[in-house]
């Protein structure tokens, strides 16, 4: 769900949580080592996303935050803040062209340059994390 982010509601904020759990505690962050992106530049998005970040000349630019149970990427069109929220069951991650990684969430996408060992290193951790959190499937039982 893509939903603007730039005002503290207590509904959107109870949406989140409840697609991708409560934000991890600081011991918990401290322990994975963070749970953060460094920024991301964005190179390709769906229609609906694009026509956001269209709005403005900045550069697109966005970041991912960790949760228990998905990510909320996060970017910024204008003067507000917009969250895309995927539970790790409808995320898929791929990796196309050099340095390009695609995030796919039903009929969103937004494709990011990963040119750097910082930017990597973060998506080696987030499959490891999703793949620790994936729900069981029918054949590991």
């Amino acid at each position: 769900m893509l939903l603007n982010v730039s005002y503290s509601d207590k509904k959107i904020t109870q949406k989140i949580d409840d697609a991708v759990g409560k934000p991890f505690t600081l011991k918990e962050r401290i322990k994975m080592g963070g749970i953060g992106s460094p920024k991301l530049e964005i190179t390709g998005a769906s229609i609906e996303i694009r026509n956001l970040l269209i709005l403005d000349n900045n550069r697109d630019c966005c970041n991912i935050e960790m949760r228990p149970k998905g990510i909320i990427v996060g970017f910024r069109s204008l003067l507000e803040s917009y969250a895309l929220v995927i539970p790790y069951y409808k995320l898929s991650l791929y990796k196309g062209d050099f340095a390009i990684y695609s995030i796919y969430k039903d009929n969103h996408f937004i494709k990011v340059r990963s040119d750097t060992k910082a930017i990597q290193k973060f998506f080696k951790k987030l499959l490891g994390h999703k793949a620790d959190n994936a729900p069981t499937s029918i054949e590991d039982l």
